[in-house]
């Protein structure tokens, strides 16, 4: 008998100007394209369920949302244990903002967007990466997010804050992308994708689809062959 796919479990939710169902339903098309059994759902207490340490990879594309703080060790469990986890922009960074535990496993924390939506330069760091494999350096339109981040993660693309808009955070860096391990899970993030729709563009989409696997634990190979 072939070996049962690897889970994967959507959960969107929050604030809909981020579009979290049309964004949730393009990560399921790239993990379902890459052989994984996904699960999508809009109940928040999925990702605290008994059974979720059985799931490969997480995606909380929720912006905000609530979570008791007694309830998440269920999920604190799992990516301990080797469940993965991956967000972009709002997912994650947004997610469970009252959950110190929750904010500890991200790696990061939104707090500003100096400026709302307009152009700036990622430069990417580290361009052997599988993950970043054919991107290099381009201009970005959309929220440029200020965050506060793990100095653990180990980041794959930043961003520099020119101060046009808060002057007193002049030729700061930012990371946009970066990856780092919560105990034995692997834990990816990437600061684009404010809309569903950015989630297609050139130089986010296969870092996107790459992250998520890298995330769920799939070997180099399955990420060398997303284009």
């Amino acid at each position: 008998m072939p070996e049962p796919k690897p889970r994967a479990l959507i959960v969107h939710g929050g604030l809909e100007l981020h579009q979290p169902r049309q964004g949730a339903e393009k990560v399921a098309d790239m993990l379902t394209g890459s052989g994984m059994d996904v699960t999508v759902s809009d109940d928040a207490n999925a990702l605290v369920a008994p059974d979720v340490g059985q799931m490969a990879l997480v995606v909380p594309v929720i912006t905000g949302g609530t979570m008791p703080r007694e309830k998440i060790t269920p999920l604190l469990d799992a990516l301990r244990n080797g469940t993965g986890m991956a967000g972009y922009h709002h997912c994650m960074s947004t997610t469970f903002r009252d959950v110190p535990q929750f904010r500890y496993a991200a790696g990061c924390t939104w707090v500003a967007h100096p400026g709302n939506i307009m152009c700036y330069r990622v430069h990417v760091t580290q361009p052997d990466d599988p993950i970043m494999a054919g991107i290099t350096d381009f201009d970005h339109v959309s929220e440029q997010y200020y965050m506060h981040f793990d100095p653990a993660v180990e980041v794959l693309a930043e961003t520099t804050f020119s101060g046009e808009h808060h002057p007193w955070r002049t030729n700061i860096t930012m990371p946009v992308t970066f990856k780092t391990h919560y105990g034995a899970g692997r834990i990816f993030f990437t600061a684009l994708g404010h809309t569903a729709d950015e989630l297609d563009l050139p130089d986010l989409r296969p870092v996107l689809h790459r992250g998520l696997l890298w995330a769920a634990g799939q070997g180099e190979a399955a990420l060398r062959a997303i284009g």
